[in-house]
């Protein structure tokens, strides 16, 4: 679940040159938020206060005033901080390298993306697979989709591309200012023009192309204006949409109107033998269904009939089952069923049933994340205490040697079954995300693309640290920071967690710490419970009644960080986004005394309320709800970051809350409400903002103009709160 051009620099620079003493100490006057002494919600019995409740609607004129007020305040307390200028200047400079993806092949042509350096969006290129031995090759290469000119801000980004088998097509999806709803579009790859096809409202979509058309998920359209990005998102459907033919006009071929909370996705295997549905929501995993018709008979296909005698073949969603291939009747499904670290089993499509699956790669010592298949081999991937670990495998799942990487890092892999050429990408901490072409037979890999980044990582280190939580569990974090760095216990650290939904965070390269690198500064991720690192149950260990965990693991690594003499709590800063905003605001109340800077961004801060507003009701399997039971009603009400804030004049660190108006996957009247509080309670007089971003969403397909006004924004506050008054650039 992530985050304008204001005043001009030489009045903001002069401005805050002559106002230091006032961006830290000079108390802040709020905009004055009105209560609603006459809202409650009773659970149970409890009646629950929701002074506030006014700002869920999004929409209304009074919360559009109090956005205002609230934005004229921060941008007026971040003008002041003297280097906050400089600093964007710095951000920018770094940014502006040029990027590559990874190659991708298509019916024998090369895809892939690139972005010069500061475009908006990354641009899909396209150029012939003969011409593609060496990188300076790729320079040839032709623009295939340019999402920047989809719009002038650049907030149109590109959200999947899908190909059909015979060449003839490419789908695209695209959302607008960051929301997760998407359109589809079509594009003939002979003539590189858009078809008439235009799909609408689709959200939480796979493309599974079969003959001239594809499947696609989608709800009905909003029926109340105003309400698109906060309501409920209910009745998702699959449906069947012919190339040439209206959105109107698709066929229905999968709809449970027994789940209507519930979504649904479909996958077509390049054998277009069967059609596998994914039914997911209720709970951790997910349902698998088949249909195993000859697909190819697309005449009798098109009837669209709800009839189809779909198969059930894994009935159990505390398990995921995902498809990663076909080969013949025999289909491949990477699951957690019954091994908590992942396995890579094999079905006969003829006797398709879990129960008739067998493995070909079982559970092992690590969490098993990927597998595909390639010249008659798969490579897997695995995550070994939050790095990524790479190995080739017979498909008949016995295992060949290991794919060498440079450190500690992630890696992500492109190929096809059908193609010799592997590609894969590579990056760490200060590591840049470097492309890598992989021969599968001779087991080395070569750098194909380097980018060219304006800073010396051999002037870095990275460490890896494991310390002991609350309860006794060995937690792992990574570190960097920069050579000559004393451990005195006054370094302006900052911390970073998530801890939820299974999500594995390893090391990966930023340009935007490099400066608070440079200023001293040591960047932490803590790989905290809730998380997939150690696999399902470590994920379990941070859910429900055990959401304490993910906060103790955290609490811990700070206080790990202080005993070490990385820092103290007056140097600390705590970061986190969506459920790590969540992260940020619990751990602040519990222990306000721990941080110096907190920055809560698109966070979900009402565990009361979270599972009234789009699609937050399919988080109740990491979270459960208010309405489950009092104990869970109880439970969440005791960490939720709104209903626990402090009002005995406790201090509090310096908190920026960010947020976006489009966000509708954690709708801004999370972090709407939780200000209002923070900034009526009485915790002290370090600052407590909100910053709200304009046409702009949870953090996905974010311009690159915004994210260098955001990083910005939240670098000055960090490092000016915690004690860097003079700002260093070079490295």
């Amino acid at each position: 679940m992530q985050k304008f051009y204001f005043i001009l620099i030489a009045t903001t620079f002069m401005f805050a040159c002559n106002n230091q003493k006032t961006a830290k100490n000079q108390p802040i006057t709020y905009p004055e938020t009105a209560k609603c002494d006459t809202c409650f919600n009773v659970y149970f019995g409890d009646t629950v206060a929701e002074p506030y409740a006014w700002l869920e609607d999004d929409k209304s004129l009074e919360t559009e005033n109090w956005v205002k007020a609230q934005n004229k305040v921060t941008y007026n307390y971040l003008a002041q901080i003297p280097y906050r200028e400089q600093l964007r200047k710095r951000i920018t400079e770094l940014v502006n390298y040029e990027k590559f993806g990874t190659p991708f092949m298509k019916n024998g042509k090369y895809y892939f993306f690139k972005n010069n350096g500061l475009q908006n969006q990354s641009v899909l290129y396209v150029i012939s697979a003969v011409e593609t031995d060496n990188y300076p090759s790729l320079q040839n290469a032709e623009i295939l989709l340019d999402p920047n000119t989809l719009s002038e801000d650049g907030t149109v980004a590109l959200k999947s591309v899908d190909f059909s088998r015979d060449g003839k097509y490419m789908s695209y999806a695209i959302s607008r200012s960051g929301s997760d709803w998407e359109e589809i579009y079509v594009m003939d790859l002979a003539t590189k023009k858009l078809t008439n096809d235009v799909i609408k409202w689709a959200k939480f979509s796979s493309i599974a192309w079969l003959g001239d058309g594809f499947f696609y998920s989608a709800y009905d359209a909003p029926t109340e204006k105003g309400k698109e990005f906060s309501n409920v998102n209910e009745n998702h459907k699959v449906y069947y949409h012919e190339i040439g033919k209206e959105q109107k006009d698709d066929k229905l071929y999968y709809h449970n109107k027994n789940f209507p909370k519930r979504f649904y996705s479909a996958v077509v295997p390049d054998e277009e033998n069967a059609l596998f549905i994914s039914e997911g929501g209720a709970n951790l995993g997910n349902r698998l269904f088949v249909w195993d018709c000859d697909l190819h008979n697309v005449n009798m296909f098109l009837d669209g009939t709800l009839d189809i005698p779909f198969k059930e073949i894994a009935s159990d969603d505390n398990y995921e089952y995902n498809v990663v291939e076909m080969i013949g009747n025999n289909f491949y499904i990477l699951t957690n069923y019954n091994a908590p670290k992942y396995r890579l089993m094999k079905g006969d499509i003829n006797k398709p049933n879990i129960k008739n699956w067998v493995d070909v790669i079982p559970e092992g010592e690590h969490v098993l994340t990927s597998a595909g298949f390639t010249n008659g081999k798969i490579i897997a991937t695995y995550d070994q205490d939050a790095t990524t670990r790479a190995y080739v495998f017979t498909e008949k799942g016995e295992k060949l040697n290991e794919i060498s990487f440079p450190t500690y890092g992630s890696a992500g892999f492109s190929y096809d079954k059908k193609e010799k050429d592997i590609f894969y990408s590579f990056t760490s901490f200060t590591f840049p995300n470097t492309i890598f072409k992989y021969d599968i037979n001779t087991n080395k890999s070569e750098v194909y693309i380097a980018p060219k980044v304006d800073f010396k990582p051999d002037n870095y280190i990275t460490e890896q640290h494991f310390y002991t939580s609350k309860d006794g569990t060995k937690v792992p974090m990574y570190l960097v920071y920069k050579k000559g760095l004393k451990k005195d216990g006054n370094n302006p650290t900052l911390l970073y967690g998530y801890g939820g939904f299974n999500v594995t965070y390893r090391p990966t390269f930023s340009t935007y710490r490099i400066p608070f690198l440079d200023n001293g500064g040591v960047y932490v991720i803590a790989n905290i419970r809730g998380g997939g690192e150690y696999g399902e149950d470590w994920h379990i260990a941070g859910t429900k009644m055990q959401k304490q965990n993910v906060f103790d693991d955290f609490i811990a690594a700070a206080e790990y960080l202080i005993s070490e003499k990385f820092t103290s709590s007056q140097k600390l800063g705590i970061i986190g986004g969506s459920n790590g905003g969540l992260l940020v605001g619990a751990c602040v109340n519990q222990r306000p005394d721990l941080f110096r800077v907190a920055i809560p961004a698109v966070g979900v801060m009402d565990m009361l309320r979270y599972h009234k507003f789009t699609i937050g009701w399919n988080w109740a399997s990491d979270y459960g709800t208010s309405e489950d039971s009092r104990e869970m009603f109880e439970y969440l009400k005791a960490y939720s970051p709104l209903h626990n804030i402090k009002n005995d004049g406790t201090p509090y660190p310096a908190i920026l809350i960010t947020t976006a108006d489009h966000d509708d996957r954690v709708v801004p009247a999370h972090s709407f409400k939780y200000a209002a509080a923070l900034q009526a309670a009485n915790t002290g007089d370090a600052p407590k903002l909100i910053r709200i971003d304009v046409n702009a969403g949870h953090g996905g397909g974010k311009p690159i103009s915004k994210t260098i006004d955001e990083q910005t924004d939240t670098y000055s506050f960090v490092m000016w709160n915690l004690g860097i008054e003079k700002l260093r650039i070079k490295n």
